[in-house]
């Protein structure tokens, strides 16, 4: 079982501060380094539906935002899922 959950709305806009061509990778590292800070993380695993999210639009335009629900287990280990998916 998780010891913490969580949902989150995630700024993604300092990804627009990357190269256009590097957009999404930036993305992905905006979203660990958020989740790890405010998580207090030792280890993020983002779901694929995560990845396939930030990746839709190709990658020189990753969304502005990003709605995540976060689960962490006792380990530390925190796991990124989108947080509509929960919802259906």
């Amino acid at each position: 079982m998780s010891e913490i959950e969580r949902i989150y709305t995630v700024p993604l806009k300092e990804a627009w501060n990357a190269q256009r061509y590097r957009r999404s990778e930036r993305a992905i590292t905006v979203l660990k380094e958020f989740v790890k800070r405010h998580m207090k993380a030792e280890k993020v695993v983002l779901d694929p539906s995560v990845n396939e999210a930030i990746w839709a639009r190709g990658i020189k335009s990753p969304p502005h935002k990003i709605r995540v629900k976060l689960n962490k287990d006792t380990e530390g280990v925190v796991k990124v899922t989108l947080a509509e998916a929960e919802d259906k």
